[in-house]
Order: C-alpha cells, then structure tokens, then sequence
C-alpha cells in the first residue's frame, strides 16, 4: 500500500530546515528529513482533491512536530511563497511505502521550533550546499528524495527546478538501490530468503573512485542475477565479501566474483560451512582470503573497514564496520523484516547477546541490517536485545512451570504464526534453554528439555 504524505521544504535566508526522525520510529528511523508524515483520515473529505488533504495534513504536520504554524504564518503574512516542488514515491522493494509531495515554504522571519520529542530529536538550519556536503561527508543519513531536494534547492534556492525523483531501476534491467549514506550503496537483490522478506541488501562499499567492495550478494535465480550484474558493471570492484554462511548471503556470489575477477573474502568457518553445503568446487577458480576479527577489508572515505567478529545467528557472521564507526553493516545480527533466527549448530543465544550488546557499546552512527533499510543509530539493537531477555524471562517461567518445548512454542508464538515458521521458532526456544541451562539457571529434563 502506498500512503500519500507531504513535506514541508522550509527556508529562510538561504537556510533550509531539517529534522532528525527518532531513532524508534518504523518509517526511517534516525534519518534527517523535511518536516511532514502521511495524510491522515482527519485530513480527507468526500470528493475532494487530494492536492487539499495534502495541504491538511502539511500544516497538521509540521505543527505537530515542529511547532510551526504555517496557517498563521500565512495570515500574519510571514510567509514569503509556498511552491510545489514534485512527488516523489518509495521503491517496490521499501517496506513502507509513500508518494510524498514536497512544497517548498519561503518564510520571512525564522519560527520558534517546539519539537515533538517521540518524533523528532534534533533540528538544524544549513544552506543546502553545507547540507549536501554533510553527505558527501558520510556524515548524513536520509533518504533519496530529500537528496533530490537538497540538490535542486543548491542549484538555484529562489526557483529550484524540479528535483529529479526517478527511481534507479527498472526498464533498464537493472537491481533497486539507493545510497542513504555517501559510499554506501545498498541493492535489494531477489533472494531466496525467509518470508516476509523477499530481499537480501547486498552492499557495495565505494573506495574513491578506483574501487570497491561488494558485500552479500545473493541473486535467486538467473533473472536476478543479470540484474545485479549489470547494475555492478560499471562499478570498479576490488573484492566480493560474504558475512555469513547462509544461502540467502551468498548464492551465485562465487559466479560474480569468477566473472570479475576479484578474491572473495569470508571468515574460515563461512569457508568451510559453504564448502559443506555446495562442495569444495564452489570455490574453483577464485582466490579466497579468510578473515578473521579486526581484518581490513577495503576502504570508506579514504579511511580503513575492519570487520569485527558478531557470532550468535551464525558462527562466521562477519560485520564491516569503519574506523570512524560512521555506520555498521550488522547483516542477521537484526532484521529490519522479520525476525532472526538463533538455533542450529551455527547458532548460539549467549554469543548473540554478546554481539549486540558489543554494537551497542560501539555505537555506530548507522546500522544496516541484511533484510530492511538503514537505521540511525542503535535502538533497533537496543529493542531487539530486551525484547531477547524478555522472552528468555519468559521460557525461564514456562520451563520452570513444567511446560516442555511444544507447550512454549503455543504459548508464545500461537495461532499468529504462520506453520511454516514453528521450526524456526522451536530452534529459538531451543537456543534460549541451552543458553539457560549453560549458566546453570534451569536443570536438565527426563526429554532433555
């Protein structure tokens, strides 16, 4: 579904506002934004225009979060000109999907701001060029359309033209991708994922204008892959890395980096769990280098990536992360769509608490997991983790009331989850009651519960 949503674009003296998102919200969390949300029923009446529930919900917006009254200011003659800029919509592959509207609002005197603190955190004025340059800096999260505006308001802040808002796929054949930090492209590739999702993010890490690194990809068939290969063509490429072992991280990965030319770098027990999977041939004629917890895979802004170590999903799972800790590739570590599995021989529930509450306390600006957008900030570890405790809280009562594993998956999960997914959910509640009994919080059961 696609919700209509409007934007105010606000300047004054050259200065152009924006807005960082809270890190807690579903729709692009932590990004910095223009002030605006979706049209509300509130705003619509019968057989009316949508272009005046639009302007509804601009003003009913802006002064929800930012505490500017633009009707006011219109009837105080404060307002120097208000311009529709165009309509941009959120890719197919988005999560949550908008056409936003953007007007652009010329005031003669700067508002007071009153921020609604559970939507915004943070406001600042900047020309859009020093806006721009904040990007291209790595040093600003948001999303392709504020780009666009940024962009066109730069090159001519009194009559900006209007913004280019075409998405980058499509009718040339190529995979969605969008770049919401500088240097760090993020491509829905079509994988063979668990449901909801339908897409694993492969990532391409720009290294100047010589090269880079592509990371996770994982094309479900050959359709996608000759999307994914002739959206990378033309971009230099230093090496394929894969995070993890799973098939969803890596399929016809190995055809790409063959066909490139280019080593393909993994942990050791990525390497030896594939090798497993798909037989030691999977690596035939590609140069394979093993990494392990601190290695530099490539470079961001002229400054190293490093991977560090995040095991607990998966054994291997590897996280690029650079020195500046600008941003932070988690991959399974947190689902963006979904929920992440921990079970197996792979998974581990203590080593998965101790890599989130490690990227927690390494603070990344930004975190990108493998299935969903970009996140500012750490909440979504942050949730994630206590949502963790609170449901092994949960198995704890369940086990020491007598209930076995059958009678923990209906309790918890019940008739909400969908059959096919019960067996993830089991190995969930099997990884929380190792993990208990590991620590000698539970004993052992006669079924070996």
């Amino acid at each position: 579904m696609i919700h209509d949503a409007a934007a105010g674009v606000i300047l004054h003296e050259g200065r152009v506002l924006l807005a960082r998102r809270h890190e807690q919200l579903k729709a692009f969390p932590g990004y910095w934004a223009f002030p605006g949300g979706k049209v509300d029923p509130e705003d619509r009446r019968d057989d009316e225009d949508v272009a005046l529930a639009l302007q509804r919900a601009l003003v009913r917006e802006v002064h929800e979060e930012i505490g500017v009254d633009i009707a006011g200011m219109l009837a105080d003659h404060q307002v120097a000109d208000i311009a529709e800029l165009g309509c941009a919509t959120t890719p197919r592959f988005a999560p949550h999907r908008f056409a936003t509207r953007f007007y652009c609002i010329t005031l003669r005197v700067e508002p007071a701001l009153a921020l609604q603190a559970d939507e915004i955190t943070e406001t600042d004025w900047r020309t859009p060029e020093e806006w721009l340059n904040q990007w291209r800096r790595g040093r600003l999260l948001c999303a392709p359309p504020t780009l666009a505006v940024l962009e066109a308001l730069a090159s001519d802040a009194e009559q900006p033209a209007a913004p280019d808002f075409r998405e980058r796929f499509g009718s040339d054949g190529a995979t969605a991708w969008y770049e919401p930090v500088a240097g760090l492209r993020i491509l829905a590739v079509h994988s063979k994922t668990i449901p909801p999702a339908q897409h694993t993010n492969c990532f391409y890490i720009v290294d100047g204008d010589s090269g880079g690194i592509l990371v996770d990809p994982s094309p479900a068939d050959e359709d996608a892959f000759e999307r994914l290969h002739a959206t990378v063509a033309p971009w230099p490429l230093d090496a394929v890395m894969l995070t993890h072992h799973h098939p969803d991280h890596n399929e016809r990965a190995n055809r790409l980096a063959r066909e490139r030319g280019v080593p393909l770098l993994c942990s050791a027990d990525t390497r030896t769990r594939i090798a497993a999977r798909e037989g030691t041939d999977w690596f035939d004629g590609i140069t394979v280098r093993e990494l392990a917890e601190g290695d530099t895979i490539g470079r961001w802004m002229t400054e190293p990536v490093r991977v560090i170590a995040v095991p607990g999903h998966d054994a291997g799972q590897l996280a690029p992360l650079p020195d500046s800790r600008a941003w932070c590739v988690v991959s399974d570590l947190i689902q963006g769509i979904g929920t992440v599995v921990v079970g197996g021989d792979e998974g581990d529930m203590a080593a998965y608490f101790r890599s989130l509450e490690r990227v927690i306390d390494l603070d990344p600006a930004v975190i990108v997991p493998s299935h969903g957008m970009a996140m500012g900030g750490t909440w979504k570890l942050a949730q994630t983790l206590a949502h963790r405790r609170q449901r092994e809280s949960q198995v704890l009562a369940l086990h020491a009331g007598g209930a076995d594993v059958d009678a923990m998956l209906e309790t918890i999960y019940g008739a909400d989850t969908p059959a096919f997914l019960m067996p993830l959910a089991r190995l969930n509640i099997n990884a929380h009651l190792e993990k208990l009994r590991d620590e000698g919080r539970l004993e052992a059961t006669a079924d070996g519960t």
